[in-house]
């Protein structure tokens, strides 16, 4: 496999279930502690030796380009004031041998759709994508996990963790043989599905490591659940002319798409990063 350079990082969402917080502000920017979700997406992303970051944007995502674009008038002020900690942490952000290109994804059709809109910049490479809203924090970038993974087995390679059967109608659902400690090829892929319909209880999570064959198979994809063009069919159809494994990632996993995961992830990473506590009375 070709070294993998590039990333896409859908980011077109509403994100209306932290409304109002989100009515101005794209959900991506919401911070855990004192990073948006996004950066910490990126982070890992860089850690995995990704030099060029694609994002996917829709109306009303302008602050994600400012974030990572440079500030001269907040750079002047804080230089002026001699505070060089927070100046150093608004100027490295991004190493500058990194690159942002955004597209927009003009209609909300999908995570496929929205893969999809990165073809023409992504062309004949594989790429991986990382979902904002699945914050993973582990001693090795997940990301970079995938990517070593799918090197070492030459396929496609999504990340999976067990989860409840009863919560299957909240993610793709794989299937597959093993091929060793923690990885499997997969034989069976389905979006969604009712608990009783899962193919096991292994569950797909925000990060993947996708050929770029997968955009051919996307451009024949029709709307699926809920009327949108979903990324895990497209991945069903690649199956029988394309190996595509399923990675059992070592790290802790955010669901920060939910009240409750991005509760959970403020506290766990204010306690583990930055030695916060919960003040008791």
């Amino acid at each position: 496999m070709k070294p993998i350079r590039k990333a896409v990082f859908p980011v077109a969402g509403l994100g209306t279930r932290f409304l109002p917080a989100t009515k101005a502000m794209p959900k991506e920017m919401l911070p855990i502690v004192d990073k948006p979700l996004i950066q910490y997406a990126v982070e890992e992303a860089l850690a995995a030796g990704i030099t060029e970051l694609i994002f996917i944007t829709g109306r009303n995502k302008r602050a994600i380009e400012d974030h990572f674009d440079r500030a001269p008038e907040l750079e002047s002020e804080l230089q002026a004031k001699g505070k060089q900690a927070l100046l150093d942490c608004v100027q490295t952000i991004l190493p500058p041998h990194v690159h942002c290109i955004y597209t927009r994804q003009s209609q909300a059709l999908g995570l496929g759709h929205a893969v999809l809109c990165a073809a023409p910049i992504v062309g004949n490479e594989p790429f991986a994508v990382l979902l904002a809203d699945d914050l993973l924090d582990a001693d090795i970038a997940v990301t970079r996990q995938l990517v070593d993974a799918a090197h070492q087995h030459n396929g496609s390679v999504l990340a999976i963790q067990e989860i409840d059967p009863r919560d299957s109608r909240k993610y793709g659902m794989v299937a597959g043989t093993p091929v060793d400690a923690r990885n499997t090829r997969v034989d069976h892929i389905v979006e969604k599905p009712a608990p009783q319909d899962a193919p096991s209880n292994q569950a797909v999570v925000g990060r993947y490591v996708l050929e770029p064959e997968i955009f051919d198979f996307l451009r024949l994809t029709q709307a699926g659940v809920g009327q949108e063009i979903q990324l895990t069919d497209a991945i069903s159809a690649m199956l029988t002319q394309r190996p595509v494994f399923a990675h059992r990632y070592q790290g802790e996993r955010y669901d920060c798409g939910s009240k409750e995961g991005f509760f959970e992830a403020t506290i766990a990473l204010g306690q583990k990063y930055h030695g916060l506590q919960i003040p008791t009375k």
